[in-house]
């Protein structure tokens, strides 16, 4: 039996456990199992690896795509890029990281991107953030962070995103948890009366459906998208990374 599963915490509303359950149903695979590991800390990553010598792989999510590197044996390039795994590939002992949340982001950012979209804000810092800042330097759009703690010149806080700074950045990326189930009341503080038709929200939430930061930009216009397509090229992604 190949064993997989995913790290995180909480887990109570994982994505990945589901999907590739159903996924080996589907397939008529039926030597693979897919569990969750929540661990309250990553102190607790190498005492998992120790108790679970079958495991095949794992994703990784929030809030330990950052603080498992110092875990693995070797690193994609990606990875070493920018600072976050989210897949780790196992085999004979060696935990070998990789980042699928890159592909994910942009195969699920092209199909609303347009000629006009050049500049962006992408709201939250973490592991998630890095791979949406790779894929924003690959395609060549221009992009500050927005943080609630800014700390360089790439950052700016919520108070200084005025309407000006909206209208100027057409493309906005919210990669906090801002707005998940079941915190569904909630989302960034941003003037959305500026949006436009022109702009293009993308959450990388997925649950629920349409966030409201998403409903807010749609009540202006603007395209959207949530991060449910993402998750399944992401997913599909660390399937291959394992069965290499």
């Amino acid at each position: 039996m190949r064993r997989y599963g995913l790290i995180g915490y909480p887990l109570s509303h994982s994505f990945s456990q589901k999907y590739f359950t159903e996924k080996f149903r589907r397939e008529g695979i039926t030597d693979c199992v897919y569990e969750n590991f929540p661990l309250e800390t990553i102190d607790e990553f190498a005492a998992l690896i120790q108790s679970q010598p079958g495991l095949n792989g794992l994703n990784v999510t929030i809030p330990y795509k950052e603080k498992v590197i110092p875990f693995l044996s070797a690193q994609s390039n990606v990875v070493k890029s920018i600072g976050a795994c989210n897949c780790i590939r196992i085999e004979n002992g060696m935990l070998t990281g990789h980042n699928t949340d890159v592909v994910g982001f942009e195969e699920s950012l092209r199909p609303l991107l347009q000629p006009h979209h050049r500049k962006a804000l992408v709201l939250g810092t973490g592991g998630a953030a890095k791979a949406v800042h790779y894929v924003l330097d690959k395609l060549g759009i221009a992009f500050y962070e927005v943080s609630r703690t800014p700390g360089n010149a790439r950052q700016l806080s919520y108070q200084q995103v005025d309407e000006t700074v909206i209208q100027e950045h057409e493309v906005i990326i919210n990669t906090s948890p801002l707005g998940m189930y079941p915190n569904v009341n909630e989302c960034p503080a941003l003037p959305y009366q500026a949006l436009t038709p022109k702009h293009y929200l993308f959450d990388l939430v997925y649950n629920p459906d349409k966030t409201l930061f998403l409903q807010k930009g749609e009540e202006q216009g603007a395209a959207i998208k949530n991060g449910h397509d993402m998750l399944i090229i992401q997913a599909e992604e660390s399937w291959r990374i394992w069965s290499m």
